[in-house]
Parts: structure tokens; C-alpha cells; sequence
């Protein structure tokens, strides 16, 4: 029989509330991203910002965050999850009383940065502290479930400086409670340091292929602003490996990424948030810049999506996980998902919303589906001590997924914008728009036949339960 160390005792104990700690570190990214976007208009007319400035809000926010998710994830193997987890919950309250006083855009941007690094902290261990106290199968299964049905539901908007400050008391009562109840351990590797030098690479490296891919979205892959970044980007990401590849204790060791379809999974990861990233960016200025609609009614027209993503990627894909597997899970998620978008490139300048609803709700369950089944997939067969491992990488693949699909997509949509002097507004520029919009879909189907390809290649390893 397999024995159980002290700190998992002890968490067994406080099971339901350590969940929700893993919940309320979950919902202070999720929230803090959500708002700051809403209230991004407000803080441009306070501080007089232009709005290229002004993105530097989000974008400093989300580079460390990328950044720092793979680093902060080893370091918790390392060090003890525990200590990662309560100071990045900590470093984020203080990020965000700080930010609400902030006096100027560039303070602010400072203080959004470090709340990045907050996050990367306690959201990775969060997950890496779920994994260890839900044992894979069903009850993994379900409570993955619940944390993705909660993490879905919509949120208030508030002033910008209200956004910082809802974020201090929460942070405060989780710090106490993670001080208090979180399992005490010292580090589950044992005589094991840290990766340094690989850990410094594989952080600026990572920042930098986000900035690159981030500024592709905007200016596009011959951009000097893009070009720059990405090639020190593969520079310092080579580095990453040739030291990895003479450590003695790898950040990521090669027999994880070998072990069952962890590389297969994370890949697929990647492929899935590529197509949401791009394709739910173009639906969204779809029914804004083509058919008209204010973004109140935009946000409406995409609400049935919210749904969707509440009710089946919460409750649903649990139990189709528990009854077929990883592997059919996910042969069905990324089918529907590439019947849904094939059935979106019919979108035309003279389009109506009903005419996109259809391949927006079947885009939608493919997806809501695939993301619980793939997170569970990427970290099946996780040992004692790869908890904050195969969450960073995990983690990191969902980053960079999102921004490599803006980039890519919009690229190919911006490669068919009309001339000049078609007129703004005129129907012959609206139909060069959607025509691009329609090709970069296009590509957005092969991205997911590519993932209906790396789903069949999931093994599917007969759970216990089911023997």
C-alpha cells in the first residue's frame, strides 16, 4: 500500500478548503484580467494615455505572468508549493493596493507587472496543489469540473481603481488560509536544487516569444517589433535547452516530456487556445465592426458561448471524461470544434447573427469540452515531486496558445485588408474585411485538424476505475 507523507495527510484533512483556496487564486487571475479590460477606456482618460501606451496595462500584466509560470512551477517541487503559493498571493494583494494608488500610467504598468508575477505564483502551484490532493480518475475529474463551471461565470465591472483594490481583501483571507491550512512541506524533491541558469532562460525566453507574438497581432510578422523579439526569443530558448541538456537537475526533464502523451497533450494545449485565442478575436470585431452591433450587444450575442463553456465544461465534460476516456474526449472535442469553425467561414459582409450562432455553438461545446479533457490529459501520470512541473508546462502551453493565435490569424486576415480607397465603411471594404476574416477561419480549421490528428495519437491508459 502506498504511504502517505505528512502533508498530504494533513490536506486530506482540510480537503474543501484547500479547494477553495485553489478556487479563489484561480478567480483573482481570472477576475483581475476580466475587469482591468472592461476598465481600460477609464484609465486611458485619466491619465491622458494613448491607446498603444495604454495596452501595456494588460500586456505587462500578461508577460510575466507567461513568463514566470514554468520557473515558479519547478521552484514549488523545489521549495514546497506551500511558500510559492503564499507569496505570490501575498506579492499580488500588495501589487494591487499598490496599483489602486498608483499616481501615474507608468507606475501603474510597474505594479501590473509584479501582479503578473504574483499571479504566475499562486496559480501555478494552485493547480500543482490540486493535483496532488485529487487522486486521478473521477474525483479529479469532477473537482476539475467545478473549479472550470466557477472560473466561467461572468463578473461585475468596477472604477479601475475599485478593480485593484477587490483584490486586497480577497488576497489577504486567502494568505491567512493557505498560512494556516495548506499541507506543511519543505519541498517534495528532496536534495534537489533549482535549474538557475535554465530557469533564467526559459523566463526571458518566454517573455520575449509573447512580446513578439503580441506585437504580430498588432503590426505583423515583418514588423522590426516583431522580428527582434521572436529571434532573441529561439536565441535564448536554444540556450535553454543546451543547458538543460547538461544539468544534472533539469528544470524539465526529458523523460517527462517522454513519459505517455504529455508532449502530445501540451502540443494539443497549445493548438486548442491557438483557434479559441484568434477565432473568438474575430467573431467578436465580426459583430461589432461588420454587423453593426454596440459592444453591449456584442457581449450579449457571445453570451450563449458563456454558457456553454458554465454548464458543459463545468459539469458536462467531467462525466464524459469518466465515461469514454481522455482520448475519445477529446477526438470529440476538437471534431466539433473544427465543424463549428468550417461552419463559421460562411460569415459575409451581408451576414446576420443567426447565421453565425450555429457554428459558434458547435465551435463552442468542442472547445468547452476539450479544455478540462486536455488539462486532465497533460497531467496524467504525474509522480510525487512533478506536481508544479506539469503544471508550469501545462500552464505555459495555454499562454502562449492565445497570442500565437491572434498573431497568426490576424496576419492572414490583415493580408486582405481592402485599399485605401475602397472608402472606410463602404460595402466593398466590408467585404474585403470579412474575406480576410474568412481566410484566416479557413486557417483556423486546419489549426484544428491538427488537433483532431494529436487527439487520436492520446494514449488512452484504462483507468483503474474502469478495470
Amino acid at each position: 500500500m502506498e504511504q502517505i507523507d505528512e502533508g498530504t495527510a494533513q490536506a486530506t484533512q482540510h480537503v474543501r478548503l484547500i479547494f477553495a483556496l485553489i478556487i479563489m487564486a484561480s478567480f483573482l487571475d481570472i477576475i483581475d484580467f476580466s475587469i482591468v479590460q472592461v476598465a481600460l477606456p477609464t484609465i486611458r482618460t485619466q491619465f491622458l494615455a494613448t491607446l498603444a501606451d495604454s495596452q501595456w496595462i494588460i500586456g505587462a500584466y500578461g508577460l510575466t505572468l507567461a513568463g514566470f509560470l514554468m520557473l515558479m512551477g519547478r521552484a514549488g517541487d523545489v521549495y514546497g508549493q506551500k511558500k510559492i503559493f503564499t507569496a505570490g498571493i501575498v506579492l499580488f494583494t500588495i501589487a494591487s493596493m499598490a496599483g489602486g494608488l498608483a499616481p501615474s500610467l507608468l507606475v501603474l504598468i510597474i505594479f501590473r507587472a509584479l501582479q503578473g508575477i504574483g499571479a504566475a505564483m499562486s496559480t501555478v502551484t494552485a493547480f500543482a496543489i490540486f493535483i496532488r490532493i485529487f487522486p486521478e480518475g473521477p474525483q479529479r475529474n469532477r473537482a476539475l469540473g467545478v473549479l472550470v463551471a466557477v472560473l466561467s461565470a461572468g463578473f461585475a465591472a468596477f472604477g479601475w481603481r475599485s478593480v485593484m483594490f477587490v483584490n486586497v481583501p480577497i488576497g489577504i483571507v486567502a494568505a491567512v488560509l493557505s498560512q494556516r491550512f495548506l499541507p506543511k512541506t519543505e519541498g517534495w524533491l528532496k536534495n534537489q536544487r533549482l535549474d538557475v541558469p535554465g530557469a533564467i532562460t526559459v523566463t526571458l525566453g518566454t517573455i520575449l516569444l509573447v512580446f513578439g507574438l503580441t506585437n504580430a497581432a498588432t503590426s505583423g510578422f515583418d514588423s522590426l517589433d516583431t522580428i527582434v523579439p521572436l529571434g532573441l526569443s529561439v536565441l535564448v530558448l536554444a540556450s535553454f535547452l543546451a543547458i538543460e541538456s547538461r544539468s544534472k537537475s533539469p528544470l524539465i526533464p526529458p523523460a517527462f516530456l517522454k513519459r505517455g502523451s504529455v508532449l502530445t497533450a501540451n502540443t494539443l494545449a497549445l493548438v486548442l487556445t491557438s483557434t479559441v485565442g484568434g477565432v473568438s478575436f474575430i467573431i467578436t470585431i465580426y459583430l461589432q465592426n461588420i454587423l453593426g452591433y454596440s459592444p453591449l450587444y456584442a457581449g450579449l450575442g457571445t453570451l450563449p458561448s458563456a454558457v456553454i463553456f458554465f454548464l458543459v465544461g463545468g459539469w458536462g465534460a467531467s462525466r464524459i471524461m469518466n465515461r469514454i476516456g481522455a482520448r475519445r474526449t477529446l477526438l470529440v472535442s476538437t471534431g466539433l470544434a473544427t465543424v463549428g469553425i468550417a461552419l463559421l467561414t460562411m460569415i459575409s459582409a451581408q451576414g446576420s447573427y443567426l447565421l453565425v450562432l450555429p457554428g459558434m455553438i458547435v465551435w463552442t461545446l468542442g472547445a468547452s469540452i476539450g479544455f478540462p479533457a486536455v488539462n486532465l490529459a497533460a497531467v496524467a501520470g504525474t509522480k510525487p515531486g512533478e506536481e508544479g512541473l506539469a503544471s508550469g508546462v501545462v500552464s505555459t502551453s495555454f499562454r502562449i496558445g492565445f497570442p500565437l493565435g491572434l498573431a497568426v490569424l490576424l496576419t492572414i486576415a490583415g493580408a486582405f485588408d481592402p485599399p485605401a480607397a475602397a472608402g472606410v465603411g463602404s460595402y466593398a471594404a466590408l467585404e474585403g474585411v470579412v474575406t480576410g476574416f474568412r481566410y484566416a477561419l479557413f486557417a483556423a480549421v486546419l489549426l484544428s485538424l491538427l488537433g483532431l490528428a494529436l487527439a487520436s495519437r492520446i494514449k488512452d491508459v484504462k483507468p483503474p476505475w474502469q478495470k
